[in-house]
C-alpha cells in the first residue's frame, strides 16, 4: 500500500515537468530504487497505470534501476553487499554496519517524445 503514496509523487512531479516544458508524450521513466526501501516494482508499475490514465505519461515504461544496501565492517573497514541475508563481513566474519547505499528513491531521467 505505500507504494499508492510513493506512485501519486512519481506521477506529479512528472506530470509537473510536463507541463512545465510543453511535452505531449512521455515514453519512459527511469526510477533508482534502493532495496532497503522495500517498495515492489511490480506494485509502483500497476499504481502508475491506473493514476497515469488519460495523462501524457500514460503507457510510459517504467525502467528501475535497483541499488543494492552496502555495509562496512567495523572490524576490517571493508564495504559489501549483504549476501543470504547475512551482516557478516564477508572478509573477515565481523558485523558490519549499514551505510547509506540501498536507502535511494528518485527519478533519474524521463525520456519524451
Amino acid at each position: 500500500m505505500h507504494e499508492l503514496s510513493i506512485t501519486e509523487s512519481i506521477v506529479n512531479m512528472v506530470s509537473d515537468e510536463v507541463k512545465k516544458r510543453n511535452i505531449n508524450k512521455v515514453t519512459k521513466i527511469n526510477i533508482v530504487l534502493g532495496e532497503l526501501t522495500g517498495f515492489e516494482e511490480d506494485s509502483i508499475k500497476f499504481y502508475f497505470d491506473v493514476l497515469s490514465e488519460g495523462t501524457p505519461l500514460y503507457g510510459a515504461e517504467l525502467n528501475f534501476k535497483r541499488v543494492k544496501a552496502e555495509f562496512k565492517c567495523r572490524n576490517c573497514g571493508m564495504i559489501y553487499n549483504r549476501e543470504n541475508f547475512t551482516f557478516k563481513c564477508p572478509y573477515c566474519g565481523s558485523s558490519g554496519v549499514l551505510i547509506e547505499k540501498g536507502k535511494e528513491l528518485y527519478i533519474d531521467s524521463i525520456d519524451v517524445e
